[in-house]
This record gives C-alpha cells, structure tokens and sequence, in this order.
C-alpha cells in the first residue's frame, strides 16, 4: 500500500515561484512512474508533469512545459515539482501520485489524457494572485 501526501502549497503573486513536494512510500516495485496532478475551480483534474523510475525521463503537459520542472530525491522517496512563472490559472489544487508498476511510456506522454493512477495521494492548494 502507498503513502503519499503533497505539501509546499501557498499563495503567490503572478510571476511567483513555489515548490511542491510529494513524500511517497510504500510500492513494492523497483519500476513506478511519480505524477502530479491539478484540479482548477470548476474544471476536471489534468495531469501536469510525470517522472519515470527507470530512465528518469520526464513528461509534461503544453501549459506549463518550460516553466515547471519534476525532479525526485528516490533515496529519500521525495519528489518536487518546481513551478516558476505562475500565473492566475495555475491556481488549482494539486496531487502527487503513484503508478507501480510504471505503465508505458506513451501512457504519460499522453499527458493530457491521464487517469487511473494506482494511488493518489493527499492534496495541496496553490493560489496565485493578479
């Protein structure tokens, strides 16, 4: 069973910065892929930015390609989600999840049709201001 919560939300002026992290544990897999989420007032979830276990190849979708980058600390089961130039529609509530073992790699290239992740973790808010 997984464990895993999101912290590091906040609010932030347009242009900000923030850091997200995800403190995740608990799979049995050596093979898992690490995902964020969000979920805008009214709007449907929408994945952001996926990393893979093997290979570390990382996945985002058009939005916030290049302004936001996914990293992860695997000895320490942390993962970040570095977010730089935010603006007013990145305000949304976020997730950190957990595929174990990893689906293919057009899964999460697929970014903005992505769903059913095995486990999902706890939410944080991310506010950001005009």
């Amino acid at each position: 069973r997984c464990s895993c919560r999101a912290s590091g939300g906040g609010l932030v002026q347009a242009g900000g910065s923030l850091r997200l992290s995800c403190a995740a544990s608990g799979w049995t897999f050596d093979d898992y892929a690490i995902c964020w989420f969000r979920q805008a007032p009214g709007k449907e979830r929408e994945g952001v930015a996926c990393i893979l276990n093997n290979g570390g190849t990382s996945y985002y979708r058009d939005s916030v390609r290049g302004r936001f980058t996914i990293s992860g600390d695997n000895a320490k089961n942390m993962w970040y989600l570095q977010m730089n130039g935010l603006s007013p529609e990145d305000t949304a509530v976020c997730y950190c999840a957990v595929d174990s073992p990893a689906r293919s790699r057009r899964t999460y290239s697929a970014i903005q049709d992505l769903s059913g992740m095995h486990w999902w973790g706890k939410e944080t808010l991310v506010t950001v201001s005009s």
